[in-house]
């Protein structure tokens, strides 16, 4: 009797991620052109975030930050700090916006922030062309080449 009490089981196990069959390995030249284009650097893509999220604001759609906060699954802290940006000058909210998609921005998304904290659009480009690295404004028409953040404008004031 002891000897037909035994049994074999046989079940198939969800196969590990590992198993998985993957698509085939994007080519080479995939590959290379995903690298040229690459990301766009995460200041600007933060930027473009509470400029919408703004946006979602103005029309409605969220009542307020803490929406936001449950909507994004982060917390109120981290949208207040995106939304600073939207304090910016328009004129640096367009520089750092039209930033090429090369990865990597010469400055944080805590440099904008600390920017952003300043009242006076004049003085945020006295700040901006610091963080930038940008000749001195009187000398912007002998630098017609300068890459793009520092051609910013400077006839806005609040």
């Amino acid at each position: 009797m002891a000897a037909s009490s035994l049994f074999e089981v046989r079940f198939k196990l969800r196969p590990t991620v590992r198993e998985i069959q993957r698509a085939e390995r994007a080519t080479e030249s995939t590959v290379t052109a995903v690298r040229r284009t690459g990301r766009y650097p995460r200041a600007a893509q933060v930027l473009a975030l509470a400029l919408q999220f703004q946006e979602m604001i103005d029309s409605g759609e969220v009542r307020d930050y803490a929406d936001l906060a449950r909507l994004g699954c982060v917390s109120r802290e981290r949208i207040s700090q995106i939304m600073m940006l939207v304090w910016l000058a328009p004129d640096i909210q367009k520089a750092v916006l039209r930033l090429p998609p090369s990865g990597r921005a010469p400055f944080s998304e805590a440099a904008l922030r600390r920017i952003a904290k300043i009242v006076r659009w004049d003085e945020q480009r006295l700040e901006w062309q610091r963080l930038a690295g940008c000749p001195e404004p009187s000398a912007y028409s002998h630098f017609p080449d300068s890459p793009i953040w520092c051609n910013v404008v400077k006839n806005d004031n609040r």
